[in-house]
This record gives C-alpha cells, structure tokens and sequence, in this order.
C-alpha cells in the first residue's frame, strides 16, 4: 500500500474524529435497534458484544482471508466467488463477516470446517482496531459498497491490504459522498484494489479518491441455477403450472400497497388479470415483513395462502385452485420461483430503494418488468432492457398492464426469455477475472494465508 493513501489530513483527522465521538455517543441506540430488530428475527442479538469489537474465544493459528459480505445479495454474489477462491488458494480459512441477520444466515452455508462466522463491528476507531487485533486478517475483501472511514484506518495501520470487489457506485450514492468527502475521501483513497462491476461504476470510484481501480464485470452474471431449485419447482409445477404464476419478487415497504391499489383502483385491469386467471406469487425482501404482508393482502379481500403452510410437499391442488396469492415466506428458495413464474416485478424498483438484483430472475429465463427506480443496479438494469430481458415502467398500473401483454402474447414471452438467456451469456466471467487480478495483486500471498 502506498504511502499516499495512507495519508489523512489535519482536518481528516478531525472529521474522523468527531465521527468517532457521534458513533460512540450512539451506541445505546444501536443497542435498543437490535433488541428491536430481534423481536422478529432472533439472530440480531446474538453475539451483540461483537457487533461492539468484543470477540470471545481462542483464533486458532494460521492467516484469514476476510470477506465482507453486509446482506443477502453480497453473501449470494461471495457465494458465487468463494469456490473458486478456494480453489486458487487451496487451504485458506475464511473469515466471513456481516451486518444483518439475513446474510448471517445465508453465510452459513458457505462456511467450512476451519472458517469462521462473525458481525463486522460498528464502524469506531476502539471496535475496528479490536477485531482486526482477535482476527489478524491477512487480507480483507469488502463486496460492493461497504466502505467505512474507521475500519479503513485500522487496516491502514495495521498494513493490511482492503479491496473492494465486485464493486458498484451509484450516481445518488457518489452524490452522497462527495457531500461527506472529508470523511468519504480518505476511506476511498485508503482502498488497496478496487474491482469493479462496470465503467460508470470505476470512473465514480476514481473521483473519490480510489487509486487502483479496474473494470471486471459483476459476479452476479456468473449464477447457475442450482438442482435443489429445479428439483422444487420439478415437484411443485404439476400442480401451480394450471395458472399462469406472476410473481412480485423481493418486495420493499409500500409496494404491495401500490399492487392492491393498482388492482382495486383499475377494475378493468383486475377483470382481465382474472380472466387469465393469474396467480400472484409474493415474496417480500426481509423475513420480518411476512406476517404483515399476509395480513395486508387478507385484509384487501385476497385469498392468500403461504408457501410455508405445504412444508416439504406440494401445495393442495383446491386450495390453489381457489387462491388469489401465495406468499413466499420462504429463504433460499427464489430461484425455484423465478422457474415457475411467466414474468416477475421488479421489488424496489416501485418505491425509491434503488431495485433489486434482476440477474438472478434472468438465469432462471423468467422476464422482468421493472418500476422506475433502478439507480442501484442502473448498469444492469440497462443491459437486461437492452437485450429484451426486461422492461421498464413508470409505476404498478403500467406493470399490470405489461404483465398482460405479456401473458397474451406467446412470441412476446418467448423473445423475453431468449433475451435473458443472452444477458447471462454476455455477462459471464467475472469470477475468473477477479481470481486473476487477486493473484496478480500478489496481496494473497499463499504463504501467508494457508494454515
């Protein structure tokens, strides 16, 4: 690392500092957050002394590659990473790190005997130094956006290479930082490697202050879809394949609003969504929202019925028969909806949360139509309109209306999903490329990260 990234100025400092002091200042409210948050999803008050920099428990010897992964969607695409990684660095111990009971979950399942599980901890100078001190981290590997003022510091000091992989910046989140550029630049500037997902998102890295940034492509187009997945919707399709399933995919708060109301505000939409006898599939984003989602749709007079209430089985034929919606209260099961589903909407994308990963639904040849907020994922967003794998509108009236057209016309369908299937095949191979450039780096040294 060089030593012109590793410099902060006087009024850097400062900045830093008084950051520290508010996020110190803070804590309490952190704490009561997660009891909060733990009400409907248990896992946000285990280990909460973690999330404060307190690691319990002997590291056994050897380096740590340390990989970052904040939710769902960066442990997925760290997911799609890691096996090869693994293979690039054959006995490496992994250190996987997250800041939501979602990806904790979800990491679980990437972790081998040797790794280890843990929260990144608040973002102060006293929590980031303590958990590189227990871990000793020979590398850290942050996925996409997290980039903190702190914890950049301490692994400055304490010589540690941070990359920032499969990295993207939106134009609202570089507008966002230039604003806090006292605290945004340095941490930037403090950055290793960055590997980018695409040429917009490495020129906004660049004016931040990045100092070596290259352009490798998003992991995410390197998804296969699994077995298991086929395997359930294989198992279920017999019986939801009598009705063409439509699917709201990764919903966010107030978008199954905007959904009833477009169906009970437009009767004339509704009365040919149900003569084509349409079965809504609904998946909202977080766990915590199921019961509320089920609920709301119950409430608008829907018969709604839940993908957990079939367990390891095949849902009733009847009760489908006579349902309006199934909630999919479900994790790890979205690529076998994406399977069984003739088109899906784009969750965030309705509200301002800035989208949702939509690659994923194109390795599944399922189309997307998508609401006017794509700001997160905009270069994806673009590809998928460019190759006729997705669509964009202005709001849910116009979505059910594609969802229509869609359903009505055969070809249509049809070129969509081609569409989908040309956007995963000129996406590929950003896994190879990021293992390449990291081997290139010489940051992994293997002496250095096999046990």
């Amino acid at each position: 690392m060089s030593q012109a990234s590793c410099k902060w100025t006087l009024v850097e400092r400062l900045a830093l500092s008084a950051y520290d002091f508010v996020l110190r200042i803070l804590q309490p409210l952190l704490r009561r957050k997660l009891r909060l948050r733990a009400q409907k999803e248990p896992e946000y008050v285990l280990n909460v002394a973690q999330r404060f920099g307190q690691y319990a428990g002997d590291i056994p010897t050897g380096g740590f590659v340390w990989l970052h992964a904040v939710s769902l969607g960066e442990t997925r695409a760290a997911a799609l990473l890691l096996p090869a990684l693994r293979l690039a660095f054959p006995g490496m111990r992994l250190l996987l790190t997250h800041s939501t009971a979602t990806g904790l979950v979800q990491g679980r399942s990437l972790l081998k005997p040797d790794d280890v599980q843990a929260w990144l901890p608040w973002d102060t100078a006293q929590a980031t130094h303590q958990f590189l001190q227990h871990f000793k981290p020979r590398i850290g590997l942050l996925m996409e956006t997290e980039v903190w003022p702190s914890l950049v510091m301490a692994c400055q000091r304490a010589g540690m290479p941070l990359c920032l992989i499969n990295a993207r910046m939106s134009e609202k989140s570089w507008r966002q930082a230039m604003r806090w550029k006292v605290l945004a630049g340095p941490a930037y500037r403090g950055l290793t490697l960055v590997l980018a997902q695409s040429e917009s998102d490495a020129q906004r890295l660049k004016k931040l202050g990045c100092p070596d940034v290259r352009v490798v492509g998003n992991l995410k187009f390197d998804v296969v879809v699994a077995e298991q997945a086929r395997t359930l919707a294989e198992r279920w399709r017999g019986v939801l394949s009598s009705r063409p399933l439509v699917m709201l995919a990764s919903t966010r708060e107030g978008e199954e609003s905007l959904w009833i109301q477009a169906l009970q505000s437009h009767p004339d939409c509704s009365a040919q969504l149900k003569a084509l006898n349409v079965l809504w599939l609904v998946v909202p984003r977080h766990p915590q929202r199921f019961h509320e989602v089920y609920d709301q749709i119950e409430q608008a007079g829907m018969r709604c019925i839940r993908r957990s209430s079939w367990g390891d089985g095949k849902p009733d034929a009847l009760i489908v028969t006579s349902a309006d919606v199934i909630l999919g209260d479900s994790l790890g099961e979205m690529q076998a909806y994406y399977l069984l589903s003739r088109v899906a909407l784009l969750g965030g994308s309705f509200e301002p949360f800035g989208g949702q990963n939509l690659i994923e639904a194109a390795a599944c040849e399922c189309p997307v139509i998508m609401g006017p907020h794509t700001f997160n994922f905009s270069e994806a967003a673009a590809l998928a309109k460019q190759e006729g794998a997705a669509s964009q509108v202005q709001d849910m009236r116009a979505a059910l209306d594609h969802v229509i057209a869609i359903l009505t016309d055969p070809e249509r369908l049809q070129r969509e999903r081609l569409g989908a299937v040309r956007l995963l095949e000129n996406g590929r191979g950003a896994v190879a490329e990021h293992i390449k450039l990291l081997q290139s780096s010489g940051y992994l040294n293997m002496s250095e990260v096999v046990v």
